[in-house]
């Protein structure tokens, strides 16, 4: 039940099973392994095995980030009623 808190690459890894519902809204766990489908991203949930990864984005780079970024989710100062034409 693990959260990833950011993407990577699997570099070492025992029966290792992702839900990676939250971003595909797939129901079934992934196995990942070195040789097929090594890709770990952010905002998954590790969901049997372990294994260890390279990070490669965290943040508004990562793919979570980038999904909560488009969305405008990501606590952006949206308009608050101002005009700052004159500021």
């Amino acid at each position: 039940g693990d959260l990833l808190p950011a993407d990577g690459v699997l570099i070492q890894g025992n029966d290792l099973k992702i839900d990676e519902s939250a971003l595909t809204g797939e129901s079934d766990h992934v196995r990942k392994s070195l040789d097929k489908d090594p890709l770990l991203l952010s905002g998954t949930h590790v969901m049997e095995g372990s294994g260890r990864m390279v990070v490669t984005a965290v943040g508004v780079n990562s793919q979570s980030g980038i999904i909560f970024t488009l969305l405008g989710a990501a606590g952006d100062d949206e308009d608050d009623g101002k005009d700052r034409k004159g500021d």
